[in-house]
């Protein structure tokens, strides 16, 4: 568990990557050790950096896709059925996702 002064800290951090501001490397290490560790902070993370990716885009469709955490988080991202194997596909899925 995450004391508030931590959580806090991590929000400003990500809130900087979401806008596109300056993150020092430390920080960054900080925000990924415990996004390894916590689910919800791994949530933030992707969203933070969806935000930063997509910051100029007015769409909706877009935005939809951003406050749901759904799509790629890379530009030219997508999976094509004669290039490789679905499963490959979802290697950087989520732990709570693997098959049983």
């Amino acid at each position: 568990m995450l004391s508030p002064s931590s959580r806090d800290q991590i929000k400003a951090i990500l809130l900087r990557i979401a806008s596109g501001q300056s993150v020092t490397l430390k920080e960054r290490v900080f925000v990924h050790q415990i996004a390894d560790k916590d689910q919800s902070i791994e949530t933030w993370l992707k969203r933070a950096r969806r935000k930063q990716q997509f910051e100029t885009s007015k769409d909706s469709i877009d935005d939809l896709l951003i406050n749901l955490d759904l799509g790629s988080m890379e530009p030219n991202d997508s999976y094509n059925p004669k290039n490789g194997d679905l499963g490959d596909w979802f290697t950087g899925a989520p732990s709570w996702l693997c098959r049983s």
